[in-house]
């Protein structure tokens, strides 16, 4: 099937038709209103929309290289919306009905099913007349993808992070990914440690910097907190009519964390003016880095800590410093994780991570000066 064209009832695979049979219905799978049509867009997960004359549900095939242990997933999707539907039922100002990333349960009841192909599916209700964005030049825009991400951070202050489960062990621990950047230095596996000399040298300077967040979270200096730890504007879906941003979408890597994690990764992914491939001189956005701290902090309330305010400015640097350390690495070890389309692509997202990073050190009062207005 092609992308955003519609396939009839009989072009639809096996392993499809069984999560519509699962999710939507035994009759629906074969019916002949039966109208299936991926989702472009996504890197991680095939999605596809399916409907047979009811309301249309997303259909997703999972990534088991990615999310291996999707019971983890299940749990904590599972837990995560339960908490956002409760605190939208607290809220009677809001409207719910297209704010909400709801789970469908399988006609066993099970939140993921696997077919005879051994593929593993699940399903959500389809949000209409919605989309996403990838990148943003409008301040406007980067403050509501923000405050979306606040409002998911209040809406699940009172949950328990600790009965979240880890989907990706460590993902945050940069102490930890800086370990395995000296091990990647060491083994040279590639013969690539020569030509990223300056790199290497830029990344060892920072240790204590990387140790910052995950210092003050072992002193019990910040809170563990439900925290999303993929936090960009690609995750956001917006109003088609209005260009609100209605909710946070993409919940696989919601685990334990930090707000300043959430904050980082916004500021990181939007900051810059540079794509995340281009090692050139960085100029920092700052009416757009403005109206993103201000739509952040301004939708958490009170739920964010003195402390955790405080903490922001170091999960900006402290973020864009551990992107920077995992292309670096990844470089090292020719390649292995993320996915490149020209020799060399990784080295360049790494120092495109430092140059951003060495300007955002750069403007550090200014940043916490905005932090501390909003």
């Amino acid at each position: 099937m092609t992308s955003g064209a519609h396939a009839p009832h009989g072009d639809v695979s096996a392993a499809l038709r069984f999560a519509v049979a699962r999710f939507i219905g035994e009759a629906a799978a074969h019916a002949g209103t039966l109208e299936v049509r991926p989702l472009s867009g996504g890197h991680i997960h095939g999605s596809y929309v399916a409907s047979a004359g009811g309301p249309p549900v997303m259909l997703q095939c999972v990534n088991e290289h990615v999310f291996p242990d999707l019971d983890a997933v299940a749990h904590n999707i599972a837990l995560v919306t339960r908490a956002l539907r409760s605190a939208a039922e607290r809220d009677p100002r809001r409207e719910r009905r297209r704010r909400l990333l709801v789970p469908v349960a399988s006609d066993h009841d099970r939140l993921v099913e696997r077919a005879n192909d051994g593929t593993a599916w699940r399903a959500f209700q389809f949000i209409e007349d919605a989309h996403g964005v990838t990148a943003t030049t409008r301040p406007s825009q980067a403050a509501e993808a923000a405050r979306a991400f606040g409002h998911f951070f209040r809406d699940l202050a009172d949950l328990d992070a600790r009965g979240l489960r880890e989907t990706i062990p460590h993902f945050h621990d940069t102490p930890r990914r800086l370990v395995a950047l000296e091990a990647a230095i060491t083994a040279d596996s590639a013969h690539r440690a020569a030509g990223a000399a300056n790199d290497i040298t830029f990344a060892r300077a920072r240790h204590a910097l990387g140790a910052r967040l995950m210092g003050a979270l072992h002193a019990g200096r910040l809170p563990l907190r439900a925290t999303h730890n993929d936090a960009k504007i690609a995750n956001v879906l917006f109003d088609d009519a209005t260009g609100e941003a209605l909710c946070v979408v993409d919940l696989d890597t919601v685990m334990p964390g930090l707000a300043a994690w959430d904050v980082g990764d916004l500021v990181r992914s939007m900051a810059g003016d540079r794509s995340e491939d281009d090692p050139r001189p960085v100029t920092i956005r700052w009416p757009l880095l403005d109206a993103l701290l201000h739509g952040w902090i301004e939708a958490a309330g009170p739920a964010l800590t003195a402390p955790e305010r405080d903490s922001l400015v170091d999960g900006a640097l402290v973020i864009t410093f551990e992107q920077g350390v995992r292309f670096l690495t990844d470089h090292l070890e020719a390649d292995r994780y993320y996915r490149t389309a020209r020799a060399g692509q990784n080295l360049d997202r790494a120092r495109a991570q430092f140059a951003l990073l060495a300007a955002l050190e750069a403007g550090e009062d200014r940043l916490r000066r905005l932090v501390s207005s909003a």
